[in-house]
């Protein structure tokens, strides 16, 4: 998405906000009269063009076991088939992070990360965590947080996301800003309920058993208690547990009956490649720690140890190679940003590091060509000062102050760059 879509989508978004004619519509799941200031359109915009940037900063796709997304979508549909909205343009992705979380875009645009699918044990506890986010969509819970202006508040002070908890992490601007924020802000309680009990109705509807959404809030508001650290930066930060969850799923499992599929085999079958490479993911959840921490050398043994058992693992390639270039190896950086890339060509965070070493080794068109890339699907303002210091280099004035002018527009240091650069200009 180019910035300047980007922005227009938010100013969008932002003037709907502030319309004074505000009209009412049907809540398409509770069947309750709210307000409506975002239309179907609208809404399913925001999906589409969110959900790629949301997809890429939040890990990008569990590319590795191809299989395991053709499942979760078989799932999914099904459980999207018996909602109140099955006309929408579901989709499915597993994401690449250990972070157990899922997560729903307007339009029925739905992930599930790896961290959570290994803690999950049959189909049916699957599909609860499905069906849940798939009533998020339909009743359009993050349309609803729109318009009560929880998220384009912040949306319009800058856009600006940390990718990382490090040096590393760039600045996500521009739309991808507002995907990342309607997946990651917390639910309010009653829009958790609204989607516990709905989305059990349809679980019963698609034949699983309802006690599965039990056994899952039991599960987790005992994680909650002990204060599991995945889970409280995960799931529990978006859809955060609670006592009256687990008597309402009690409750509604009661009346609509127990029984049905639970598909503890099959699953079992479907999740085993991804348990199988879960101690690699550990070791390399481990890298990044250290890597934080300065511990390079450290950090880089973990990584090798993890690509003994999964070599064709992008992020454990650009990983090391970051690490590479953090103790002062050039050539062995370039070769495995290389190899991220090669694995992986659509990740923007790949194409982003590489350019900008690209750039450090004096390699304008290929940094180009890669920070062009990147920002296309996420913009970054690390990206688009750096291509404002390319255009600047290769003498084109113009080209250089609309990227610092972009950069300008946001907080933090890079801003402050930016905005010396272009006085520099002029």
């Amino acid at each position: 998405m180019s910035l300047t879509r980007a922005r227009a989508a938010i100013i969008s978004a932002a003037t709907a906000l502030v319309v004074l004619t505000s009209g009412c519509a049907t809540n398409p799941v509770t069947g309750e009269s709210q307000l409506s200031l975002i239309g179907e359109n609208e809404e399913r915009q925001l999906g589409q063009e969110n959900y790629t940037p949301t997809i890429q900063t939040q890990g990008g796709r569990f590319y590795l076991d191809p299989e395991l997304t053709v499942y979760v979508q078989e799932v999914g549909n099904k459980m999207a088939q018996v909602s109140d909205r099955p006309d929408l343009p579901y989709e499915f992705a597993v994401l690449n992070s250990s972070v157990p979380n899922a997560w729903a875009l307007p339009g029925g645009k739905i992930a599930i990360n790896r961290g959570l699918l290994v803690k999950l044990e049959d189909e049916a506890q699957l599909a609860s965590v499905l069906g849940h986010e798939i009533v998020h969509a339909a009743a359009r819970h993050s349309v609803q947080r729109m318009q009560q202006g929880m998220l384009l508040s912040a949306g319009m002070a800058g856009l600006g996301l940390a990718l990382g908890d490090n040096e590393w992490g760039g600045l996500i601007m521009g739309g991808a800003a507002v995907g990342s924020q309607l997946a990651l802000a917390q639910y309010s309680q009653s829009h958790e309920l609204e989607s516990d009990r709905y989305g059990i109705e349809y679980m019963v509807e698609a034949g699983y058993d309802p006690q599965a959404a039990v056994e899952l809030q039991e599960l987790f508001l005992e994680l909650s208690e002990g204060r599991s650290s995945s889970f409280l930066q995960g799931l529990f930060a978006t859809h955060p547990p609670s006592q009256r969850r687990v008597d309402e799923n009690r409750r509604m499992a009661r009346e609509l009956g127990t029984g049905g599929t639970r598909n503890r085999d099959r699953y079992q079958q479907m999740i085993a490649e991804a348990k199988r490479l879960q101690p690699a993911y550990d070791l390399h959840d481990e890298a990044l720690k250290l890597a934080g921490e300065k511990k390079y050398q450290a950090a880089l043994d973990k990584v090798n140890q993890a690509l003994k058992q999964a070599p064709r693992e992008a992020a454990f390639f650009a990983t090391r190679a970051r690490l590479y270039d953090a103790m002062n190896n050039p050539d062995k950086a370039e070769a495995d940003f290389d190899k991220a890339v090669e694995l992986y060509p659509e990740m923007f965070s790949y194409r982003l590091y590489r350019g900008l070493d690209r750039l450090d080794k004096g390699n304008l068109q290929g940094a180009r060509t890669d920070l062009e890339a990147s920002a296309q699907v996420v913009p970054t303002s690390i990206a688009y000062l750096r291509l404002g210091d390319i255009a600047a280099r290769q003498g084109d004035r113009n080209k250089a102050a609309a990227y610092y002018n972009e950069v300008a527009k946001t907080d933090g240091e890079l801003a402050e760059e930016a905005k010396r650069k272009l006085s520099n200009l002029r």
